[in-house]
């Protein structure tokens, strides 16, 4: 008889760049003061390069082991839809700790549930779309086009409350 966990694939291991990134951080005397490796947009250009086929991977990986209904599945595209990168990014690096212990392996799956609803609720109908491959970009009525644009340094045009008061009329 054959073993049936010995066809269970590994998590797939962070990109060797991260993972000395992580030591490094978390050495005790340690002098490197960087954002946390789940906070993408804020790694350096250098540690940012492997992290999308890392992540690729890792969607796989919960795919393959644990999609077993269509809502389940993290689409293709998922790097099209901003949000779930970072999700995806943090998820990952949880399950890592996670398996460090059996309590928190249970807390982590329970993570992973939650993760799969925001994904569906961030989705909603085009979800069904993407996890077939066909990825169209955000709705327009969904554009965010409503809002005014920003002037120089990066300040809104009207304060909130001005805006506020604009929509209310």
């Amino acid at each position: 008889m054959t073993n049936p966990l010995a066809q269970l694939e590994p998590f797939p291991e962070p990109p060797a760049l991260i993972l000395e990134y992580i030591a490094e951080r978390s050495a005790d005397e340690s002098v490197v003061d960087g954002p946390a490796p789940w906070d993408l947009r804020a790694l350096p250009a250098e540690l940012i390069a492997p992290m999308p086929a890392w992540l690729d991977s890792v969607c796989r990986w919960l795919n393959w082991t644990y999609a077993w209904q269509p809502q389940d599945v993290i689409p293709p595209c998922w790097a099209k839809h901003e949000g779930l990168g970072y999700e995806i990014a943090a998820l990952a690096f949880a399950r890592t700790d996670a398996y460090a212990d059996a309590g928190s392996t249970v807390i982590w799956h329970e993570q992973y549930d939650r993760f799969l609803a925001r994904m569906n609720k961030a989705l909603g109908k085009a979800g069904d779309e993407c996890r077939v491959g066909r990825h169209e970009d955000r709705p327009a009525r969904f554009q965010l086009a409503a809002w005014p644009a920003q002037a120089d340094g990066g300040r809104e045009e009207a304060e909130p409350a001005e805006r506020a008061e604009e929509m209310a009329q």
